[in-house]
């Protein structure tokens, strides 16, 4: 008895993986950028002290320790989001691999959320007349 096997691709399925492997490599992009984002205010603390600077220049009446805790508060904050953003990142690019059908409106709703909030972040002024987030860290 001989068993043949079928050698004919579908191209609907190499298309789809195609967009598959398009889609993960800009879930891989986001994550990375995300990674970034998430180390790069740590980097200020001890280099540059944009974020320190941009306090400052919106409350020059602000005492050191008073800046430096709006710092270390604004260090947490978008430490937070960023985790977050990170695992969300993580769970997508899992789900998309696992083929699983609600992965693409659910990585699609973690995205548009992600990007609003980082823009609401950068864009919405304070009490000071300034945006709330140093735009060289946003």
């Amino acid at each position: 008895m001989t068993t043949t096997h079928s050698t004919t691709t579908h191209p609907t399925s190499t298309r789809a993986s195609g967009r598959t492997a398009g889609a993960i490599a800009a879930m891989y992009a986001g994550f990375l950028l995300t990674v970034a984002a998430t180390v790069a205010p740590y980097v200020d603390r001890v280099t540059g002290h944009v974020l320190a600077d941009h306090v400052r220049h919106g409350y020059p009446t602000y005492t050191q320790q008073r800046i430096d805790t709006a710092g270390d508060s604004w260090l947490g904050i978008l430490t937070v989001v960023e985790v977050l953003g990170i695992v969300c990142w993580v769970g997508a690019i899992w789900a998309v691999k696992a083929r699983k059908e609600w992965a693409r409106p659910i990585a699609t709703a973690m995205f548009v959320g992600g990007a609003s909030l980082s823009l609401t972040a950068l864009l919405t002024r304070d009490s000071s007349g300034e945006i709330g987030l140093a735009p060289l860290l946003g």
